[in-house]
C-alpha cells in the first residue's frame, strides 16, 4: 500500500515537469523516502550513545557497515514506537535486571538492579516489533525480558537461588566463560554448525520458566538456559534469543559473528517485505 501511494505521487509529480526538472525532483524525493534507501535500518533497545552499549552497533557493522544504526533509548516513548515502525529489525541488548514484579516476585526487588523507564520501553518494542513481524536479536538483558514478555520468568539471582557449579559472572566480564551445549536440528544449530562451544557469560540472573512458544536451544553444563527461540521458527518471523555477548566474543567464536550475519540476512528479507 506504501509502495503504491508513492508511485502515484511520482507519476503525479512527472506528469507536471520535463527534463532537468524532473531527474531533479525525482532525485531528491527519492532519497528522502526511506523505503528507496538501500541500507538497512536497526533499532536497539540501548545502544552506542551510551558508554559500553557502542560494541553492539560495533557488532553489526562489522557484517553490514552502511546499516543505519538507532539508539531508541534516548528517545521518548512514543517517539520510540514511531522510529521502529521505520524499521528493519531490532537488537534487545543487555544492562540491568528487569523488575522482578513483571513476572510475580516483587518482593525480591531489592536484590535487583533495576531501571524502570527502560523496561517500560523494551515491553512496548518487544510487543510493536512481533505486531509488525520484525527480526528480533535479544541479548542477555534482552534474552531475559522477551522471555518475561512472553509470559515467562527468571531466576532473581544464580549464586543463591539455583544450584551450580558453573560460574556465570566474574570480575571482569571479559575473562568469564563457560561451555554450552547446543540442541542440533534447532534454528541456532543452522547458524553456527556446531554442538558445543564456549561463550562469555556476564549475569546473574537466567530464564527460569520459558514462556509458551519457545523451544530452548542451548544450556549450559549445569542446566541455565542460554538460548531459545520459536518452537516453530520456520514459520514465524526471525527471533533468537541468546544469555551471553557475541559482541563481545572473538569473531572467530562461531557465537558471535555467524548470529550478526543470520539477522542480517533475515533484515534484508523483512526490508524487500515492506
Amino acid at each position: 500500500m506504501q509502495n503504491k501511494r508513492l508511485k502515484n505521487n511520482i507519476i503525479k509529480t512527472l506528469s507536471v515537469m520535463t527534463g532537468t526538472a524532473i531527474i531533479l525532483v525525482l532525485s531528491a524525493y527519492l532519497s528522502s523516502c526511506h523505503i528507496f534507501s538501500k541500507e538497512p535500518k536497526i533499532a536497539f533497545s540501548k545502544g552506542g550513545d551510551y558508554p559500553g552499549y557502542e560494541r553492539y552497533f560495533d557488532f553489526i557493522k562489522k557484517v553490514e557497515p552502511d546499516a543505519k544504526l538507532i539508539d531508541l533509548y534516548s528517545m521518548k516513548l512514543n517517539d520510540a514506537a514511531k522510529e521502529l515502525e521505520s524499521c528493519d529489525g531490532l537488537v534487545l541488548t543487555g544492562g540491568p535486571d528487569v523488575f522482578p514484579g513483571r513476572y510475580g516476585k516483587a518482593y525480591d526487588s531489592s536484590r535487583c538492579e533495576i531501571d524502570y523507564r527502560r523496561d517500560t520501553l523494551e515491553f512496548m518494542l518487544i510487543k510493536k516489533a512481533l505486531e509488525l513481524k520484525m527480526p528480533v536479536l535479544a541479548i542477555c538483558r534482552g534474552e531475559q525480558i522477551l522471555n518475561v514478555a512472553l509470559g515467562g520468568s527468571l531466576i532473581v539471582d544464580i549464586p543463591t537461588d539455583y544450584d551450580t557449579f558453573v560460574i556465570h559472572r566474574c570480575t571482569d566480564p571479559d575473562t568469564c566463560y563457560h561451555e554450552i551445549k547446543i540442541r542440533e536440528g534447532t534454528l541456532l544449530y543452522k547458524i553456527t554448525k556446531v554442538t558445543e562451544a564456549k561463550v562469555n557469560t556476564n549475569h546473574h540472573q537466567a530464564v527460569d520458566r520459558l514462556a509458551d512458544g519457545l523451544l530452548v536451544t542451548a544450556r549450559a553444563r549445569d542446566g541455565i538456559i542460554e538460548a531459545y527461540e520459536w518452537k516453530d521458527y520456520a514459520s514465524k518471523p526471525f527471533m533468537l534469543a541468546v544469555q551471553w555477548h557475541p559482541e563481545r566474543l572473538d569473531t572467530a567464536n562461531h557465537m558471535s559473528l555467524p548470529i550478526a550475519r543470520y539477522f542480517m540476512e533475515e533484515v534484508k528479507k523483512y526490508r524487500e517485505k515492506k
